[in-house]
């Protein structure tokens, strides 16, 4: 039991797992350099530059725009993420020469003593030595919700974690050779998991691709057919084609992911996994575990109030106090007091404390079995205390019982076989002991923030429910008064369960197994839940919850399952996550809107002009200019802009209900600008300088709606945008270089005049597909 000798670990396997929690730098440059878009956008770059103008060829530098931005921003997160899950990583305990250590995980080696307490994660595989109590849960490795007693000689996997009781145990497999490697290394990946935002953006890239084949050999057809310019029907033919691909959708978005990783990471926020960015958004019910969230870490010991004469109350204090080797928040602040046991009480048996239990208890041999719990578990209604100990809970007070019994065997059968009391033989109260909770200074403001913003609060927790209706009431969490006795609800009537969540607040003496299906219940009512906890208690709610958020000095348990961890362990950096979420997921559906609107109508151009045989009615140079005003630039401000609006599902039919009638429309108002110039008697330039005009005052309206509500700031943007396009017309140079004539006035003026007409059909049409349902 004295562990490894320094020398036996110098020559030891030790546990060494490669950490991804990003991707390498070169697999980066490679993913943003090697796309199909780069791919199609770059054959097109090549045939303007062999058949036409170089300036039409301006789009080109869209591939190195979006790698280098892509690469930049991913690094950034790389970085951000690489540090954070350094800090992430919960010490090992183990003991080497004799003495117990706290050491990183890469540095246990084979052969390692490790120590075990509750809210431990085990990282390696290995054999039991010690069991003093130990109860560890294997439910992520085998879904089996009961903890499993271990005794010596018992086998221990990688993956699971005490809850209960303490222990040690020899590590038999590390590094790659323990079972459950993924799952420690899970915890700190930086990937893209399934959203419905990805899979939306996803399959718009897919059908888009589909369709620029056929679309595009018909525009091909088309130019060629009507021009005697080899050059200008491909430079044609190519302006509709490269216009027809949303290049900067996949981009933008990934560049909100990874911004919104950065940002939160400045705030001690480690996203283990990026589409918890796109949860953050979504959510509107948030369950906060009361302990170690909406309450400090540690309580103080109160009064010890008396229920029998002679009893030595202050001597079982302090002895169940110091039992554990490695005491919980109760213990440690009675041991505050009570810092060692009286001489002669040595514990012969001890049921460590467990939250699905809620008392702990020891044998004592001559001085008898005692136990230390919630009252309203181990006295019945009429036994001596049990009237004082509600009332004192009411006062948002913590209540324990100090109780005497005759056998600490009975008590663990009965409470293993889920009986409502928890021993079978006769319970003595003997004293109350109460402990003060600190609250959280920062948990009213954030609650506050949470009920302005329509996020509706569940509070839930083992202890009784009085006691947490009062710090609820005391935090003015609305309907904070609700409090429901979680042993009273339905266990085998889920819609049952659902209602009574949706229409409470709080819930006390909730079980570890019960939280879990709060969440199902929730989500059953078409909820986005997010869950907050610091106990292993949590661990089966957090993992099955939309939305998973430890605190830091949570156990490390919770912080392997879940998908955002609040490293300060700050209350109050709730609201910036969930705000986060939802700037990211909101801005790119307004930047979705900009470019696929831009897709639609390119698409309706090339169609139109392939069919009719018409030249296409603008150059690369022309769609160049236009986008870079209206969708560029403005789309990179939007996606990193502020917002508080929170997600909504239908992505997918919401931005299509946008997108194809403002495309539609907009490609109209160009054929027919384009239209009515070509029948006169101006040139191919000064035609397509009208058909531009009118592209980009239809385009500027759809940035114009997208970008509402209006501010100072998008204000000035948009004023900015026709200000750079103004000067395009009018400085010589530039006019030249993007070969714009506006010499028709007529011409130009009736451009404008069809644009005005599109910007209110457009703006109607909008409004009307947006009241119908996908």
């Amino acid at each position: 039991m004295d562990g490894l000798t320094s020398a036996q670990v110098s020559g030891a396997k030790t546990n060494h797992v490669p950490r991804r929690s990003s991707r390498s730098l070169g697999a980066i440059i490679r993913a943003n350099v090697f796309t199909l878009f780069n791919l199609v956008i770059g054959v097109l770059w090549a045939l303007v530059l062999i058949f036409g103008a170089w300036q039409d060829g301006l789009f080109g530098l869209v591939i190195v725009a979006n790698a280098l931005i892509g690469i930049v921003q991913e690094f950034r997160a790389k970085r951000t993420l690489d540090k954070l899950a350094v800090i992430n990583e919960a010490p090992v305990t183990v003991r080497r020469d004799g003495r117990d250590q706290e050491i990183p995980p890469h540095q246990v080696v084979l052969g390692d003593l490790i120590l075990l307490g509750p809210g431990d994660r085990l990282l390696v595989d290995g054999e039991v030595v010690e069991s003093d109590g130990l109860e560890i849960d294997e439910s992520l490795l085998t879904g089996e919700a009961d903890p499993v007693h271990k005794l010596p000689g018992d086998e221990v996997q990688s993956g699971s974690f005490a809850v209960a009781g303490s222990g040690a145990f020899v590590a038999t497999k590390v590094g790659a050779d323990a079972y459950a490697v993924r799952l420690a290394e899970e915890a700190s990946r930086f990937h893209l998991a399934r959203s419905e935002l990805r899979d939306g953006v996803t399959n718009f890239i897919k059908y888009i691709t589909w369709l620029v084949i056929p679309i595009g050999t018909l525009l091909i057809y088309s130019q060629l057919r009507n021009s005697a310019d080899f050059g200008t029907a491909i430079t044609g033919a190519v302006a509709g084609i490269v216009t027809m691909i949303p290049e900067g959708l996949v981009l933008m978005t990934s560049i909100a992911f990874a911004v919104g990783v950065v940002r939160l990471g400045r705030r001690s926020c480690l996203v283990q996994e990026l589409p918890a960015i796109e949860g953050l958004a979504r959510v509107d019910v948030l369950c906060l575990d009361k302990t170690g969230t909406l309450t400090a870490g540690g309580m103080d010991l109160g009064e010890v109030l008396p229920l029998s004469e002679g009893r030595p109350i202050h001597d079982a204090l302090a002895a169940l106090a110091n039992v554990d080797h490695r005491p919980n928040a109760t213990a440690k602040a009675i041991q505050s007091r009570y810092p060692a046991a009286a001489d002669g009480w040595t514990a012969v048996d001890v049921v460590p404390f467990s939250s699905a239990r809620k008392w702990s208890g020891a044998d004592f041999g001559p001085h008898g079995v005692w136990l230390l719990g919630a009252p309203d578990v181990l006295l019945d209604a009429t036994a001596d205390g049990y009237e004082r100990a509600a009332e004192l809970a009411s006062t948002g007070t913590r209540v324990l019982a100090l109780c005497r019994t005759d056998s600490l065997a009975s008590a663990s059968v009965a409470s293993a076989a889920g009986t409502e009391k928890a021993t079978a033989g006769k319970v003595e109260a003997v004293a109350l002991v109460t402990l003060k909770q600190r609250i959280r200074p920062d948990a009213h403001e954030t609650l506050r923030y949470f009920a302005k913003q329509g996020v509706t609060v569940k509070v839930i927790s083992g202890d009784n429910p009085d006691s947490v209706a009062a710090i609820a009431i005391g935090l003015e969490i609305p309907d904070g008064h609700r409090a429901i006795d979680a042993r009273t609800l339905p266990a085998d009537d889920p819609a049952k369960l659902a209602e009574l969540l949706d229409t409470n607040t709080v819930f006390g003496r909730v079980t570890p197994q019960q939280k879990r299906a709060f969440v199902g219940a929730l989500q059953s009512r078409g909820h986005t839940v997010a869950m907050t906890g610091d106990g292993v208690n949590d661990v089966l709610a957090l993992k099955d919850a939309d939305l998973g958020i430890a605190m830091g000095a949570g156990s490390p348990a919770t912080k392997a399952v879940a998908q955002v961890v609040l490293l300060d362990d700050k209350f109050s950096s709730l609201p910036h996550v969930v705000g986060e979420g939802r700037r990211v997921l909101a801005n790119i559906e307004r930047v979705s809107n900009l470019f696929l609107t831009k897709t639609f109508y390119a698409i309706a151009l090339s169609l139109l002009t392939g069919v009719l045989g018409l030249m296409f009615p603008f150059a690369p140079r022309h769609s160049t200019l236009v986008n870079a005003l209206t969708i560029g630039i403005p789309a990179f401000v939007l996606a990193l802009a502020p917002t508080l609006e929170r997600a909504k599902p239908g992505f997918v039919p919401r931005v299509l209900r946008f997108a194809v009638p403002a495309g539609l429309l907009c490609a109209g108002a160009v054929s027919l600008a384009f239209w009515a110039a070509h029948s006169g008697t101006s040139t191919l330039i000064e035609d397509r300088t009208s058909a531009t005009i009118a592209l980009f005052l239809t385009t500027w309206w759809v940035l114009i709606l997208i970008t509402k509500p209006l501010t100072l700031g998008r204000i000035a943007m948009i004023g900015a945008m026709a200000g750079l396009f103004a000067l395009a017309l009018a400085i010589p140079f530039i006019r030249h270089f993007f070969a714009l004539e506006p010499g028709d006035l007529s011409n130009d003026l009736t451009a404008v005049g069809i644009s005005v007409v599109a910007a209110v059909g457009i703006s109607a049409a909008v409004k009307v597909a947006g009241t119908l349902r996908p």
